[in-house]
């Protein structure tokens, strides 16, 4: 009988220092950002996604700039093949390889929309209307994204970095600290286009 209750309470005992000692909300705050992550990786696949029907309705109006088609199609590829996995996220090189290939993206659609203005019957088609809306929205989703990942990964980071919270992550969990998404500085000035001109 004893011999049961010390079990008991060695158990309890464990139990509670497993809760106080932070393991759970570590792993916890970890799997927030992953999950933060797959919304910015989704709202970049909806951009992505968007792209080849916009190109095909510029098309439509403009084929003779198939120059700048053909970047906006090219650097749509390349945005697109850069995949990062769980274990990216903690890789500066792998965030940064993300982020050029992205702002590759937006810099071949801004020269797009400058095309597009060359193009009077073009900016009142309304596919071309309907596109430039979704895409419009999808930049406010990723950008709204991004910002929640970063939430993320500030509390992750103080998460492991917190006593007693560092010592199970040094002991136990052996978690890097993630990295932030950030912006090219070119990004922080996004030209905006007035198609109702």
């Amino acid at each position: 009988m004893i011999k049961h209750m010390v079990r008991y309470m060695m158990l309890f005992l464990a139990l509670g220092l497993i809760s106080g000692c932070g393991y759970n909300t570590i792993q916890q705050n970890e799997e927030t950002v992953f999950k933060a992550w797959g919304d910015v990786e989704s709202s970049l696949q909806r951009r992505a996604d968007l792209i080849p029907n916009l190109v095909e309705t510029v098309k439509g109006y403009a084929s003779h700039e198939k120059e700048t088609l053909e970047a906006v199609i090219e650097a749509r590829s390349k945005a697109t093949s850069v995949q990062l996995s769980q274990e990216d996220l903690g890789s500066a090189e792998a965030m940064e390889r993300l982020r050029q290939m992205q702002g590759g993206l937006s810099s071949a659609l801004s020269r797009l929309m400058v095309v597009v203005e060359r193009y009077p019957d073009l900016k009142a088609s309304q596919n071309f209307l309907d596109l430039q809306n979704q895409l419009e929205g999808t930049e406010n989703r990723i950008n709204v994204a991004r910002q929640r990942y970063n939430q993320a990964v500030e509390r992750f980071n103080f998460s492991i970095r917190k006593f007693p919270n560092n010592l199970t992550n040094k002991l136990m969990l052996h978690l890097d600290r993630k990295e932030y998404f950030q912006a090219e500085e070119t990004a922080k000035h996004v030209p905006s286009v007035n198609f109702t001109q």
